[in-house]
């Protein structure tokens, strides 16, 4: 889909098809290919063929690298086309889960959210940010929806502000405070003859929109690219010209978390980690007319893949897995 291409003209349906191929070409980014398919039959009307594509991930032999967001997108879809039982089972196993990515907790809170489930809406907002904010000093930027849409339910149910409240309006940009945008009365002054009251739901739709439009326009990560000792071991062994770039493989992590360390003390945001593997690699080379054994490629493959959508964000939250792979805790491996 071309980004100047007004959504209302896109043919969501072909261009879910060509999604498809196109993940069967680039199978090491099948999951977000499919992930892009479905959101795109949904806004056709076909929601049965998007879960279709759901349980095609869910399924599938490779692991997924956000098996809890899949499930999550998939209870949504359900959920809006009559299958009430089967989306609230999955959205209990979601929260059951304990995912530390805040999009799964946001999705199926937003689906609450969205057939007036407000309470368990609040609960499961609730269970995201103290999973995970609890003892974190700055909310890294991708769980702020998870505190707005907190605040938002909290507001429709009239509870007081707690701490949580108090920090996401700390987060929001907006000249509009979160309260006003989030007042249940709001719907009220739609339908009103007052000038006044039209002019200032203009204002607040308009702060909305800048909201939205910042979020949309976030520039993809700073990234820096990392290798497994295998992909390393193998990319090494067919390009030798490459090993003045990486003297060992834990030297290499090593200087990973040193340069993002460095880049955050500078003040550079929105930092994250690509993965890189010698098939990708190649592709890319090839793609670019350009030998692999060339050094100055390797950051223009780790700018490529980041803007794909293959960072994760550093640092990792509280408690994942390290970004090198070993399977620790970040804050007991490199994150020490």
């Amino acid at each position: 889909m071309r980004p100047d291409t007004p959504a209302e003209n896109v043919d969501h349906t072909a261009e879910a098809a060509r999604l498809e191929r196109t993940a069967g070409l680039y199978p090491e980014d099948a999951e977000a290919l499919l992930l892009q398919a479905a959101a795109h039959l949904e806004l056709s009307g076909d929601r049965p063929a998007a879960t279709t594509l759901y349980d095609r991930l869910l399924s599938s032999s490779t692991p997924l690298e956000n098996p809890y967001l899949v499930r999550a997108l998939k209870a949504s879809n359900l959920w809006e086309y009559g299958h009430e039982a089967e989306a609230r089972a999955i959205i209990e196993g979601v929260r059951a889960g304990l995912p530390r990515d805040p999009a799964p907790w946001v999705i199926v809170a937003e689906s609450l959210e969205a057939h007036d489930e407000l309470e368990a809406a609040q609960e499961t907002f609730t269970e995201g940010a103290r999973l995970l904010l609890t003892d974190v000093p700055e909310p890294p930027y991708s769980t702020h929806p998870l505190l707005f849409g907190r605040h938002r339910v909290r507001r429709m149910l009239g509870a007081a502000h707690d701490d949580w409240d108090v920090l996401a309006d700390t987060l929001h940009s907006s000249p509009v405070s979160l309260d006003e945008l989030h007042d249940p009365k709001r719907v009220w002054s739609l339908g009103s003859d007052n000038p006044a009251e039209l002019a200032a739901e203009i204002s607040r739709l308009r702060a909305e929109l800048g909201t939205y439009r910042e979020a949309l326009s976030r520039p993809f990560p700073v990234a820096v690219l990392h290798w497994p000792a295998a992909e390393l071991a193998e990319l090494l062994s067919a390009y030798p010209t490459l090993a003045a770039e990486y003297q060992s493989h834990e030297e290499h992590l090593a200087t990973i978390e040193a340069s993002l360390r460095e880049l955050a003390a500078s003040g550079t945001a929105n930092l994250g980690i690509v993965t890189g593997t010698v098939p990708s690699y190649e592709a890319f080379a090839a793609s670019e007319l350009t030998s692999p054994a060339e050094p100055e490629l390797l950051p223009q493959y780790a700018t490529t893949l980041a803007a794909r959508g293959r960072a994760v964000e550093w640092p990792p939250q509280r408690g994942t897995a390290c970004w090198c792979g070993s399977g620790e805790v970040y804050e007991g491996c490199h994150g020490a």
